[in-house]
């Protein structure tokens, strides 16, 4: 197990799942390994980068179990005891474009966090969540599926940009410095100020 910190994108493997409500965070894991020129390549049950964001060595998680077992992917390589885990999500209680840190705390019905909570014995973890919406109209289980229309798509796409840079301060600045830069701002709405 290597040393630094962790980064978690939360999502389901496969194309049929690309740029749906639930794959919030595999967006963001590929952001940061854009922005960072970190190679992501399948390891087994997950797909995996190693690399150095803001002098820190990062290693960036992509579990390949799908989300309901997220958790058995990422107990395989990361101790979530550590207080240098980050995990990325999507989160329907929010709207989209709207962006939470948060340090510990409950699954709040994903079953992704659930399943790593289970797995780990542990909520201590640092939370990323990227609000995606939701309608009482068609049952979670389908609306997080979908794929966002154009308009929402748009501050998605702004969303797990400014999501990658959060995980960025969280490793530089500190989770508390994270919180007061990024949450509750919603993108196309607020400026957030860097």
């Amino acid at each position: 197990m290597s040393s630094g910190w962790y980064i978690i994108g939360l999502g389901n493997p496969g194309t049929k799942y690309k740029n749906t409500r639930h794959n919030a965070g595999f967006a963001v894991v590929d952001e940061i390994a854009r922005v960072y020129g970190i190679e992501l390549k399948v390891r087994g049950v997950m797909e995996k980068g190693e690399g150095v964001i803001e002098g820190a060595p990062v290693t960036l998680i992509k579990p390949l179990t799908y989300m309901n077992r997220s958790g058995s992917a990422v107990y395989s390589e990361v101790r979530m005891s550590s207080p240098q885990s980050i995990v990325i999500q999507d989160d329907i209680d929010m709207d989209p474009g709207r962006l939470k840190v948060k340090n510990g705390g409950g699954a709040g019905g994903h079953k992704g966090v659930l399943s790593i909570i289970e797995s780990s014995g542990t909520r201590d973890f640092i939370r990323i969540k990227i609000g995606v919406g939701k309608n009482p109209l068609v049952p979670v289980d389908e609306y997080v599926l979908m794929r966002f229309p154009p308009g929402e798509a748009r501050l998605i796409k702004e969303a797990v940009s400014l999501a990658a840079a959060a995980a960025a301060c969280v490793i530089s600045e500190g989770v508390a410095e994270a919180m007061n830069k990024f949450n509750k701002r919603t993108v196309g709405k607020d400026e957030i100020k860097g």
